[in-house]
């Protein structure tokens, strides 16, 4: 994997991406959208990947949208009025997917449908998409030198980024609506107060324990289990009712039951460790995806 912006490192399954403008405090480009949103699309279909840690390089780990860019510094068409309507019907029409879709929310539905599990080691300055990218991760480790901050009230306008289906889930409606009300930068403290993430460590320490992390996620485990187990926690949480979880649920239980868990169950009664071989990219079950 090679990009402009981004670094990438694989290491006995763990792959490590950074954010890669450390002169410019990985500020984020309509550049790096791009880049990420290819990153974990291609990272859920590679086998060799088992989990994903996010950090920056540098001082920072992303502190928000360069501004320096000229006219809309959101890369969006000024000159289309879009509907609603519109976001329905055509959200792929290259015209509303260039000059109108929110590049930080396209990132977050590649990292909602990614089939690895990601840990975000927030390194330093998180601001603003720096923060919001970080909520469809599934934990958020933050060095003791972090500063986070849903910052947009600042600059007159709104979370982006999926960020208000993702952060209300996470932290609660009443400290998603404060934390952006307030536009604060939040110290570690007061983002492990408020459960946005799991842990403070000591900044020279931050990516052996996200890497530890990823390895108890992943050491031992069924990628083909374990890529399912992270859809159906996103995706039965949001429905109405139980019932379609339990239909998700069966189909899940019924295909893996025939997989990998013939190997777990015959390791746990041999008492050894288990030898799973199913593979991401080749042996998902057939009603998956479901959505």
């Amino acid at each position: 994997m090679t990009y402009n912006t981004l670094a990438t490192q694989l290491d006995d399954g763990i792959m490590t991406l950074t954010l890669n403008r450390p002169d410019q405090m990985n500020s984020f480009t309509v550049e790096m959208a791009h880049e990420l949103v290819d990153f974990y699309r291609t990272a859920s279909a590679n086998d060799a990947i088992r989990a994903i840690v996010v950090t920056g390089a540098g001082k920072a780990f992303c502190a928000g949208m360069d501004l320096s860019r000229p006219g809309n510094v959101f890369g969006l068409d000024e000159s289309l009025q879009p509907t609603l309507q519109d976001m329905q019907d055509r959200l792929d029409d290259p015209e509303i997917m260039q000059g109108v879709r929110d590049t930080g929310g396209m990132i977050s539905l590649a990292v909602y449908d990614c089939t690895k599990p990601v840990v975000g080691a927030i390194n330093g300055a998180a601001v603003g998409i720096g923060a919001t990218m970080t909520l469809p991760m599934d934990v958020r480790l933050a060095s003791d030198k972090a500063r986070i901050g849903f910052v947009f009230g600042r600059i007159g306008i709104v979370p982006e980024a999926c960020s208000s289906w993702f952060l209300p889930r996470i932290v609660g409606i009443s400290q998603a609506l404060e934390w952006t009300y307030c536009a604060d930068i939040l110290s570690p403290e007061e983002a492990l107060r408020g459960r946005l993430i799991k842990a403070i460590v000591p900044h020279d320490q931050l990516l052996i324990e996200a890497h530890k992390l990823a390895h108890r996620m992943t050491d031992g485990r069924s990628a083909v289990g374990t890529a399912l187990t992270r859809q159906m926690m996103y995706r039965n949480a949001a429905h109405s009712h139980p019932l379609a979880a339990h239909q998700v649920d069966s189909l899940a239980m019924f295909y893996t039951s025939m997989g990998d868990g013939k190997e777990g169950v015959r390791s746990f009664l041999e008492k050894r460790p288990a030898d799973f071989q199913g593979k991401v990219s080749a042996n998902m079950p057939s009603f998956y995806p479901w959505w």
